[in-house]
């Protein structure tokens, strides 16, 4: 299960994937700043930039939106001035989280944060706390019904990918950080549509939680980092059973 983001699949179960519109509009108008902001506004040479227009493409964000976000982040009209932060805690349980954040203001965020963390049984630690813990990797997932297993494998490999493993519904293509926007334009390129295209924070190895209560602590200061506004996601190295993760969700 290289590559998979099990706080995805918690987030399937919970029926809580994209189900906030605004909340999903505003990472995306995030990463579009963030990507215009470092890369510029030319879709053809920011491969970032172009990966984070059709991802909001493809849940329907308005063109209009999508072109402030982009001049916001080159500088064109005001509000694009976001810093890109990574924070560190622990769980309850002292599992491993790591949140991936766009502020304007850094301090504000931090605090936020570290409230969050106390109120829910884990606390926010000091960088370098428990990065050591995860590899940062590229990660695309593609519907199956798009493409051949076979033939995603061999497309992937080829441009420089590491690994190709299955998830329900979607394949999930894992590559080396600095090689994500590569083999995804080689996928784009061979007329396969990606469901979504990022780095992430894949952990070393999994902590199987299958105490209920832990697992319930863990879920709820997960679901409460990210309704933070300036959560971009959430990473973690906990296995909750499907059992009970079907159980909390009900």
């Amino acid at each position: 299960m290289a590559g998979h983001s099990k706080w995805s699949k918690v987030k399937r179960f919970k029926g809580a994937l994209d189900a906030k519109r605004g909340k999903v509009f505003s990472r995306f108008s995030k990463e579009i700043m963030v990507a215009a902001r470092s890369g510029g506004g030319d879709l053809s040479s920011n491969p970032r930039l172009r990966t984070a227009v059709l991802a909001a493409k493809a849940q329907n964000m308005p063109s209009d939106t999508i072109e402030r976000a982009i001049k916001k982040g080159t500088g064109e009209i005001a509000g694009g001035a976001l810093e890109e932060l990574v924070y560190e805690g622990y769980g309850p349980g002292g599992l491993a989280i790591v949140v991936e954040a766009a502020t304007d203001n850094k301090k504000r965020t931090a605090a936020d944060l570290r409230s969050t963390f106390s109120k829910n049984h884990g606390n926010l630690a000091a960088t370098g706390a428990v990065s050591y813990l995860f590899s940062r990797k590229g990660q695309i997932a593609v519907a199956k019904s798009r493409v051949e297993e076979d033939k995603l494998l061999e497309l992937a490999l080829e441009a420089g990918a590491e690994d190709l493993t299955t998830d329900e519904d979607v394949y999930l293509v894992t590559t080396p950080h600095d090689r994500l926007y590569q083999v995804g334009e080689a996928i784009r390129q061979a007329g396969i549509e990606a469901d979504t295209q990022r780095l992430t924070f894949v952990p070393n190895s999994l902590i199987a939680v299958t105490d209920e209560e832990l697992a319930s602590q863990v879920l709820r200061l997960c679901d409460a980092l990210e309704e933070n506004d300036d959560v971009q996601n959430v990473h973690s190295n906990f296995d909750i059973p499907d059992g009970i993760l079907t159980k909390l969700a009900s």
